[in-house]
């Protein structure tokens, strides 16, 4: 915990932990104030619920005011207000933080706390100054706060329609650091170095992703999985540390977290999607613990590993939440693997293993399913599609699905488990699904050809956040990322954009230690392999592509805007029959 005091009993924290709660009861802490949305991207952290629980167990007054992005309401300043007046009136037990007030980075508590301040008659450079010494750096929001000091309105009343002149100002920003915005920040730099490239990125670490199943299953090694973000950064493109918060396209600008605003010719978003743990009752609780794993987690996936090892009888489910998820071959290649060690230990016989899949087919490319089949009868695994996992009991052992009875009735039931691999169900940023730049499905709108916006042509896309109807795959970014750079240059240089997505996605689909079915499809479901042999057969070649050859290729060839077997196809190519 870095606990920093704000004034009189107010201290502001970034993201606290289940764990922290017990240890500033200890402290003498009387109430938490939480400023956080229970469904922000980032990694899995403790929501609201559960801090209540938390807090009302240790005896902390808890309140609740979510504010997204910087965007702080009437609820929030005053449920600040209230828990200090509550503190007042219950007299202070403490020398240290009497309240601690939290979200990801601190950073809105204590925007919150100076437009209270200020509207009470505190000066301004006294409130940006209190911030500051508390590592908040508020001095972008100046105008507001003056304006707020100046009128004595909500904070939440509508803002200047002359926005504050953006604080940083690059050729293009990439919006995410991860897969698909560091390999088109590579591939940007490749063909122009002049220009100037911004990436907004608040994660410290970088994680190959194609990775966790192996990891999950003892093939990978977990120190492999991750690098520190600055180690991969590309060249010619600057870091900025922190998360976006809203888009304003007809201003060019992003607006971040914590308040700045930053300009842009040209935008690409890839900030890929949400994991949403909390879709599964109970799930969040479980993970990590009582047999409930994930491959989908960086930090879980050697427990599911760990768990394998360890199951020699009972009841193995695996499941798969409703479409579209990153990798869809990722929950049965869990199931695949898993059964395989079980097999090779020679406890498979022992062991009841259980698919769940929310949807109606194995996979989605019929032309894979045959093969797929064989090792699902291999195994001796039985099928369950139309089963949706909702709730997760891990003390007790128990999930819960929902299905359809007689007549489409949806109907619950539960079964008992020894081992469980969940697959959480998945979500476009919040950022993204409610900005002007989203489709009506929430997914960030793109021409499914161009990847660019149809309605703000100075805005592209790349990765898991598009509205295409590609598979979310690694692959899938790394043809991204040369198709968004030709055209978004054709765009800044006023010529029409020249390159097509076919909607390539790959999925190596590990069946077996030493075996992978390569399956690369594009649109509708058409074939396009990158080798002239028939994909549907298990090779150990494709085995040595997927476990040793694709990790180099990541690190040392996508982030670096080398594009071996990825060059952009004409949009005549692309779109041709």
């Amino acid at each position: 915990m870095d606990i920093k005091q704000l004034d009189g009993p107010l201290s502001v924290s970034a993201q606290l932990s289940a764990e922290d709660v017990a240890r500033l009861a200890e402290q003498g802490v009387a109430a938490l104030v939480c400023v956080r949305p229970d469904d922000e991207e980032g990694p899995p952290y403790p929501k609201s619920e559960e801090m209540a629980r938390l807090a009302a167990e240790h005896g902390l007054r808890w309140y609740f005011a979510p504010i997204r992005g910087t965007e702080v309401t009437e609820e929030a300043i005053a449920e600040l207000e209230q828990a200090e007046r509550d503190q007042t009136e219950a007299g202070s037990a403490t020398d240290g933080p009497a309240i601690v007030a939290y979200c990801r980075s601190g950073r809105r508590v204590a925007l919150t706390w100076a437009l209270s301040r200020v509207r009470h008659g505190q000066p301004v450079d006294d409130v940006v100054a209190r911030a500051g010494a508390a590592g908040h750096d508020l001095s972008g929001f100046r105008d507001r706060l003056l304006e707020e000091a100046a009128r004595g309105k909500p904070a939440a009343a509508p803002a200047d329609p002359t926005p504050a002149e953006p604080a940083l100002r690059y050729d293009v920003v990439i919006v995410g650091g991860g897969s698909a915005g560091l390999a088109t920040a590579a591939s940007l730099h490749k063909r122009r170095p002049s220009l100037t490239i911004g990436v907004i990125e608040p994660s410290e670490e970088h994680w190959y992703q194609p990775g966790l199943t192996l990891c999950g299953t003892g093939h990978f090694d977990p120190a492999e999985l991750s690098r520190h973000e600055a180690d991969v950064m590309p060249e010619g493109a600057e870091w900025i540390r922190a998360a976006a918060a809203a888009f304003e396209p007809e201003a060019k600008t992003v607006v971040l977290e914590d308040g700045r605003r930053v300009a842009y010719r040209a935008l690409v978003v890839a900030p890929g999607l949400t994991l949403d743990w909390d879709g599964i009752e109970g799930a969040r609780e479980a993970l990590g613990s009582h047999g409930v794993c994930s491959n989908y987690s960086p930090q879980h996936a050697p427990y599911t590993w760990e768990q394998i090892r360890a199951l020699r009888r009972g009841t193995a489910l695996f499941t798969q939440p409703p479409m579209p998820i990153k990798c869809a071959g990722a929950p049965q290649k869990a199931m695949y693997l898993a059964s395989d060690r079980w097999l090779k230990a020679g406890v498979l016989g022992d062991v009841d293993v259980q698919f769940h899949n929310a949807g109606g087919v194995l996979f989605g490319v019929q032309h894979f399913v045959p093969v797929l089949m064989r090792y699902v009868e291999r195994y001796g695994a039985s099928l369950h599609f139309g089963s949706t996992l909702v709730a997760v009991d891990g003390a007790a052992k128990v999930a819960r699905f929902r299905g359809k009875g007689e007549g489409e009735t949806p109907v619950e039931r539960e079964v008992k488990f020894d081992f469980l691999h969940l697959v959480p169900p998945q979500k476009p940023p919040a950022f993204v699904s409610q900005s002007p730049l989203a489709a009506e499905s929430g997914w960030l709108e793109v021409d499914p050809v161009t990847l660019q916006h149809p309605r703000h042509p100075d805005v592209f896309g790349a990765g898991d956040v598009i509205s295409a109807s590609n598979a979310k795959t690694m692959a899938a970014a790394r043809k991204h990322a040369p198709i968004v750079a030709e055209n978004l240059l054709a765009h800044l240089d006023g010529r029409t954009l020249p390159m097509g997505y076919d909607g390539y996605g790959a999925c190596p689909l590990t069946v077996e230690a030493g075996k992978v079915v390569l399956a690369e499809f594009g649109y509708g479901g058409k074939l396009l392999p990158t080798f002239p042999m028939e994909p549907a057969v298990p090779r150990y070649s494709q085995w040595v592509l997927k476990r040793y050859l694709m990790p180099m290729i990541y690190w040392d060839m996508m982030l670096k805007g080398r594009e071996w077997y990825a060059g952009p196809r004409s949009v005549a190519e692309a779109t041709a029959a």
